[in-house]
């Protein structure tokens, strides 16, 4: 008798369809929703560098050269031209005060020199002789005035004498005539002569004032005069090394040609050429400081030139305090110009990534530290060593901060 077989439910080719298809459905779900959809690039972890987040004092700066300069320099030109004739020290001497420099040879100011000096030593000595004649012209009035009072009081007793003889009848008329004119003629001469004085010394205090004016002045030129001529000889105006210095016997120099300088022994200061981008942030004060000898040296600006060159402006810089003593000058020496004092901020050490991202966003690594992916961040102000963040990233993060310009523009980037 047949047996009925039961048709099984779940056959072992309907479990492998069924199995198939929720595959095929996952499959398909994984795929649109899912999987990872980023584009990623498979890069050696050795050839990237690593850093750390931190949270830190920041102060914004900005590396600038300065070549060392004296405090204080004074220009030697030549006052007038002329043959160098003699050259009685060479470059980087030590001079004091006066020390003769050079000798220049001028022969026609030489000529023209002694011809003024002839002429004005003859005018002088001619306003001399007029101020003489006007010393003499007084004491001859006095003597004058004299020798009429001295008559005076002659005739004066004769007249006196006369009138008591006359009024006595010892006289006649006529001789006490001749007695009272005299007198009284006398008198006269007298008071035209006093008059006269007085004349004569009015004008010749005005004339002798004038006449001393001019000697004042004519002495004055003389000085002058041989000032220039002794501008022959070019000599040290202050204590100090002197520099850029060369002339040869034989050169001709020019009036006013600059001739050298001298370096006086007060101190150094420092020039520095910044990038005109910074001249609106640059001030007279501001402070900036370099390491040297294992000592740390502040500075500040003293002196801004304005004047835009090739890209950059001038600023001179002057120690706070003494300069170090084994600089030299035309030394360079790499300063930081501060913009900020030391605040404290979220910082980021600085790298080749800032050149593709703009500081826009950096690949953070992963706490696992297998890959690194993208995320947005905003810097602010930065050094020669760090960034500033305002936003984006925390302390103790790890960041890749190499050149990203192998990477493309890849979301993830996964370590081998």
């Amino acid at each position: 008798m047949d047996k009925i077989i039961e048709k099984k439910k779940w056959t072992t080719r309907k479990i492998l369809m069924i199995t198939g298809i929720a595959a095929f459905v996952f499959f398909i779900i994984f795929l649109l929703f899912i999987r990872d959809k980023s584009s990623k690039l498979y890069i050696d972890k050795n050839q990237v560098t690593i850093a750390t987040v931190l949270e830190d004092k920041f102060q914004e700066f900005i590396p600038v050269d300065g070549v060392v300069y004296p405090k204080n320099t004074v220009y030697i030109d030549a006052i007038q031209g002329g043959v160098v004739e003699a050259v009685y020290v060479e470059d980087g001497a030590i001079l004091e005060k006066g020390d003769t420099i050079l000798k220049l040879l001028n022969t026609a100011m030489e000529l023209n020199f002694m011809e003024q000096e002839t002429r004005m030593l003859a005018e002088m000595n001619n306003l001399q002789n007029t101020l003489l004649a006007l010393e003499q012209n007084k004491y001859l009035r006095q003597k004058e005035i004299v020798q009429l009072e001295y008559q005076i009081d002659s005739y004066k007793l004769d007249f006196e004498r006369k009138k008591q003889l006359y009024q006595e009848s010892v006289v006649s008329t006529k001789e006490f005539e001749d007695a009272e004119r005299e007198f009284e003629f006398t008198l006269k001469q007298l008071n035209i002569s006093l008059k006269l004085q007085k004349l004569d010394s009015i004008s010749g205090a005005a004339q002798s004032k004038n006449i001393k004016n001019s000697l004042t002045r004519m002495n004055d030129n003389l000085k002058l005069l041989r000032k220039n001529m002794e501008n022959a000889y070019v000599k040290a105006p202050v204590n100090g090394k002197l520099s850029s210095f060369s002339a040869e016997i034989g050169e001709t120099k020019s009036s006013g040609e600059h001739l050298g300088q001298i370096d006086m022994p007060d101190g150094f200061k420092l020039r520095s050429n910044i990038d005109e981008r910074y001249i609106s942030r640059v001030f007279i004060g501001q402070d900036a400081e370099f390491d040297f000898d294992r000592h740390n040296y502040q500075l500040h600006i003293g002196k801004i030139y304005t004047d835009v060159t090739g890209g950059s402006f001038q600023v001179d810089m002057f120690f706070d305090s003494i300069a170090p003593v084994s600089v030299k000058r035309g030394q360079t020496i790499q300063l930081r110009l501060k913009f900020s004092g030391e605040t404290d901020a979220i910082i980021v050490k600085r790298g080749g990534f800032f050149q593709e991202t703009g500081g826009n966003w950096i690949y953070i690594v992963d706490p696992s530290e297998s890959f690194a992916t993208k995320r947005k961040i905003r810097i602010n102000r930065q050094n020669t060593n760090f960034y500033e963040v305002m936003e984006g990233l925390q302390p103790g993060e790890k960041v890749i901060v190499s050149s990203y310009d192998s990477f493309g523009d890849k979301d993830k980037l996964i370590f081998r």
